[in-house]
């Protein structure tokens, strides 16, 4: 197995650890953290160093995923990513073997697809996305690249979801939606309409 960076060292990580180990394509090398961060070992992995070392650790270990989450902004996944893309990291595709993924679906690289999680037929993943544990992505569906599609969310078919935008833990996107780059999508949302870019969703009343 390809030995794996693990970008980040918090709650996500974890989770990326399970999905990591049930796949089974790669063994986890070992976590980085950002500067001051903790040291301890994250579910027994070490944490070999931190961001500012990370060009030599892939000299080591040239294979990373990004494993910082993200809620009100894509910003420093984004950063992680662009990061990893220009010290020549090659970067991981993760998919939970307990995940629905259609063969008839496109998910980009750098992207993790958890447990439970369905990606029907003519969806495309962009780079660098969560696709979180028990989400569902129906047909026809265009997720950009560093969004996070939350646990429990509902994206019906022919929806569009521009870069950067999160949408959080039970949330429904009704079918031909439109939404647009670096949007936040409350938890328990229903979005029956278009939403312009940079839109803040709270959850209806």
């Amino acid at each position: 197995m390809k030995p794996l960076l693990l970008v980040g060292g918090g709650g996500h990580c974890r989770s990326c650890i399970d999905v990591v180990e049930q796949e089974g394509r790669y063994r986890v090398a070992g976590v980085v953290e950002r500067p001051g961060g903790s040291r301890t070992p994250v579910l027994g992995y070490p944490v070999l160093g931190d961001d500012e070392g990370l060009p030599e650790l892939l000299n080591l270990f040239p294979t990373a995923l990004v494993a910082v989450g993200q809620i009100r902004t894509a910003k420093l996944r984004k950063q992680l990513f662009s990061s990893l893309q220009e010290s020549g990291a090659e970067l991981a595709t993760v998919v939970s073997p307990r995940a629905c993924v259609s063969r008839h679906a496109v998910v980009g690289e750098g992207t993790i697809v958890m447990h439970g999680a369905i990606v029907n037929a003519a969806v495309s993943i962009g780079a660098n996305c969560i696709l979180n544990s028990l989400a569902l992505v129906e047909h026809d569906t265009v997720v950009e690249s560093h969004c996070h599609i939350a646990t429990g969310v509902t994206v019906n078919g022919g929806v569009f979801i521009g870069s950067g935008s999160f949408v959080g833990s039970g949330a429904v996107i009704y079918e031909g939606v439109r939404v647009g780059a670096d949007c936040v999508i409350a938890a328990g949302s229903v979005v029956k309409g278009d939403l312009s870019t940079g839109t803040r969703l709270r959850r209806n009343p």
